[in-house]
């Protein structure tokens, strides 16, 4: 993917500091956060997943072959995530979220600040502090029956302190519900009771996830299949491809994918830092493949627009909240002000971004900023 600037709008920007356009080639995609792509070889599972058309509750033997096939799906993504327990496949991480949270349990049930709104519509106003790096204080938590806090924020990348967190959850009866939409695939899983994952940041297709469950003993009835634990028929394509992607997804890692991310990240963070723009809990532990960034007296909306007008994606705050006007609920749990949070664009990047993707990108963040000086 490759981003060439046209000599006609290098002499539109050097008169009058006008909206940088641009010829592009493809398009570059720096969101993956929201959404990954689908992996070949999972396209190549799903169909063949639509080839086995029955229900796999069905008791006829077209009906089991289906269910056998679900079964070793089940058994390859416990195997691929490193998981000893159980394995409820659902329609993506915020349904697991859902079932995850109505869990037999005694007492309150808490959520961090800066959990996915598909937490927080459950957790209300029964939150978690965040300090100024995003981070729960794991010895700070509130005694409660069920405490959710998410592996990696889907905003800023910050990897939460789970092991800190579940040994102080489990030392005071509690059961840990940890959401791994992010981190799944890239991270080793956390020692929680309930983890919610979804197929969409790995390469698999919207629409499928997952909740690990250490005790299913936990969960109440609440569907004819899966166990008894969620209603519906299963989506046999999909959970086909999750089990190629999640296998994918491991082999990528052994090769060392995310170490070369990390660097990648590192660069762009030293180039945006020439340029004047912070770097969102730039002191605290972040996932390799997002980052959360600040240009001051910058909307974070025209940045998109721009970016958008070059064939670049990037996003502000999360995709699940586009479109909104209210700033990141999860920058205002950090202390951020409401005018700073506006500034705040979030850049993630995936396995086949290149150097030069990022350098295109900063040619339109650099064009801002120096429009912006001359205004």
């Amino acid at each position: 993917m490759r981003y060439i600037e046209s000599a006609i709008d290098k002499a539109t920007f050097a008169r009058n500091s006008a909206v940088m356009t641009a010829i592009y080639l493809d398009p570059i995609y720096l969101d993956h956060a929201a959404t990954t792509p689908i992996l070949p070889e999972v396209r190549e599972a799903v169909a063949e997943g639509m080839a086995r058309w029955a229900n796999p509750s069905s008791q006829h033997a077209a009906g089991r072959a289906a269910r056998a096939a679900l079964e070793d799906a089940r058994g390859r993504v416990a195997a691929a995530l490193g998981w000893g327990g159980e394995v409820i496949f659902t329609g993506g991480a915020s349904e697991a979220l859902a079932i995850g949270w109505s869990a037999h349990t005694q007492g309150a049930r808490y959520a961090g600040a800066g959990e996915h709104a598909a937490v927080l519509r459950h957790a209300g106003a029964a939150l978690i502090a965040l300090d100024a790096r995003g981070m729960v204080n794991a010895d700070a938590l509130p005694v409660a029956g069920l405490i959710a806090v998410q592996q990696v924020n889907n905003e800023t990348g910050v990897i939460q302190p789970l092991a800190a967190i579940a040994a102080r959850t489990h030392a005071m009866g509690a059961l840990l519900l940890a959401d791994c939409a992010q981190g799944a695939g890239k991270l080793p899983l956390p020692p929680a009771d309930l983890i919610a994952i979804a197929g969409h940041k790995i390469g698999a297709p919207p629409g499928i996830g997952a909740l690990l469950v250490r005790d299913v003993a936990m969960l109440p009835p609440s569907g004819g299949q899966e166990r008894g634990y969620r209603a519906g028929t299963e989506n046999l394509p999909y959970i086909l491809g999750l089990a190629v992607a999640l296998e994918t997804m491991a082999l990528e890692a052994a090769r060392g994918w995310l170490a070369r991310a990390e660097a990648l990240r590192a660069w762009f963070e030293g180039e945006l830092a020439a340029l004047g723009a912070e770097v969102i809990a730039a002191d605290g532990p972040r996932l390799a493949t997002i980052g959360a960034y600040r240009l001051a007296r910058v909307n974070a909306s025209l940045l998109l627009i721009r970016a958008d007008a070059a064939g670049i994606a990037i996003s502000a705050g999360s995709a699940c909240a586009s479109g909104s006007i209210k700033p990141s609920h999860v920058l205002l749990a950090m202390g951020m002000g409401e005018a700073a949070a506006r500034e705040v664009f979030r850049v993630s990047i995936g396995r086949d971004t290149s150097r030069e993707d990022l350098a295109a990108l900063l040619g339109v963040i650099r064009a801002v900023v120096e429009g912006r000086r001359r205004a």
